[in-house]
């Protein structure tokens, strides 16, 4: 199956040299020409624009779009518009709110397009161990996209399916990573807690290896987790700074939004905001009311 890919960063990249290695033919446009070149090494066909990659594939054509979320899918998804034609398909690949999804969907179903949502899991391991994807779209047309799924999931029955109508890959998709915050911060508590009893003298890397195997809490993270311990078991050089994507606060505000209480995703998510304040105001405030109601002492800068 041939299609075009738009946005050749790392994971974008990874995926298409996926698709080459299972058979597939890929063009690729990204506005960086060392991403165009990186890729072309890989057997990807370089396009010198959206033009140009549109042009150079046959009818139906697909294109699969691999760009941050929020204006940069809004610009690519608008400049797209009125190279395709009726009957081709574009799959956003990337974390897009499904709110957007389903606005652009509605656009492109106007022009007799296709728009297919696929969330899209695995990171920089996807190129060798498959993506897990969570696809949304019409099921006829998601029935036809198979070759390119089967191709990059794990194994060509797991990994991979459609979860329901347009919107609800980037809605599962979402959640799943609403979860992976939870998952994440527990870990890095659990670790911190082990690593502050100072008189055991914990191996973090060494209980990390022990709880891979057996335990009820071994899982993808923890690997990684141990991994990173085995590397640089105090994290030096690493900020205390957590940045989020925002499918977090999406995942929230859906929570929100349907009485639903998720009490351990919202708090990770608050989390990843206090480690961002390297001059906390509430922390500040909060000494000097210790020292109002209780004399307790005030620690000076």
């Amino acid at each position: 199956m041939e299609l075009g890919m738009v946005g050749l960063g790392r994971m974008g990249a990874n995926m298409a040299e996926r698709l080459v290695r299972g058979g597939h033919k890929v063009a690729g446009f990204d506005p960086s020409a060392d991403a165009r070149k990186a890729a072309e090494a890989n057997g990807i066909a370089p396009a010198s624009s959206l033009e140009a990659l549109v042009k150079s594939l046959p009818a139906p054509r697909v294109v699969w779009l691999m760009v941050p979320a929020g204006k940069v899918t809004d610009d690519t998804v608008d400049a797209l518009l009125p190279l395709l034609a009726r009957g081709d398909t574009v799959i956003d690949g990337g974390n897009s709110n499904y709110k957007d999804t389903l606005r652009r969907a509605q656009l492109y179903a106007a022009h007799g397009l296709g728009y297919v949502d696929c969330g899209t899991s695995g990171g920089v391991w996807g190129l060798k161990e498959g993506y897990s994807m969570m696809i949304g779209g019409d099921e006829k047309t998601v029935e036809s996209l198979r070759p390119i799924f089967e191709t990059l999931a794990p194994a060509k029955d797991q990994g991979w399916g459609r979860v329901g109508p347009v919107g609800s890959g980037h809605y599962t998709k979402m959640v799943h990573n609403g979860i992976e915050y939870g998952m994440m911060q527990a870990y890095a508590e659990g670790f911190a807690i082990l690593k502050h009893k100072e008189e055991f003298g914990l191996d973090l890397h060494q209980v990390g290896e022990i709880w891979r195997y057996g335990s009820v809490v071994r899982s993808w993270l923890l690997d990684l987790a141990t991994d990173a311990l085995g590397k640089n078991p105090n994290m030096d050089g690493i900020a205390p700074y957590v940045v989020d994507s925002g499918e977090g606060r999406w995942t929230v505000n859906a929570a929100l939004e349907l009485n639903v209480s998720a009490p351990v995703i919202t708090l990770s998510l608050m989390e990843r905001f206090r480690s961002r304040d390297s001059d906390s105001f509430a922390d500040k405030l909060l000494a000097s009311l210790r020292n109002e109601f209780g004399g307790h002492a005030i620690k000076k800068e």
